[in-house]
């Protein structure tokens, strides 16, 4: 089997390395994020060979991270608290092809006590391609 070149990670106007990630996520990046002038932040992800399945489309696990990751973000923006994924939903709705811009939003649908509530969807080059929802249980920060 040969292995495909990646291609350049080169994100759109607006989007910076993101260069906090914790190790799963830097392993399986490069991400970019951008904080659109509404408030509303972005995720993103250039989409490369290693990412996708055997028929060349980005594989569902590596959508699934993705999704984990805007929704994630969308709590700890939201509640100023860390949480830990509880239970998610993703509707993966379109295929995408390595080289595709896959970039996605989340915000917080809601708080209960020390849980939370948030939903998130994604695109590629501008196609929208997944929905998600999440459950966290939250924790104070460190």
């Amino acid at each position: 089997m040969t292995v495909s070149a990646d291609v350049p990670s080169n994100p759109p106007d607006g989007f910076i390395h993101s260069a906090s990630r914790g190790p799963y996520t830097t392993h399986n990046g490069p991400y970019f994020h951008k904080v659109a002038e509404d408030g509303r932040f972005w995720h993103g992800l250039r989409v490369q060979h290693r990412h996708c399945n055997v028929h060349g489309s980005l594989h569902g696990g590596m959508m699934s991270a993705f999704a984990d990751g805007l929704l994630a973000t969308a709590v700890s923006r939201g509640t100023k608290r860390r949480g830990v994924t509880i239970r998610m939903v993703c509707d993966l709705i379109g295929a995408v092809d390595a080289g595709a811009w896959l970039d996605g939003t989340a915000w917080l649908d809601g708080q209960e006590g020390e849980m939370a509530y948030a939903g998130a969807e994604a695109f590629a080059d501008g196609r929208l391609v997944f929905t998600a929802s999440g459950v966290f249980r939250t924790f104070p920060r460190r």
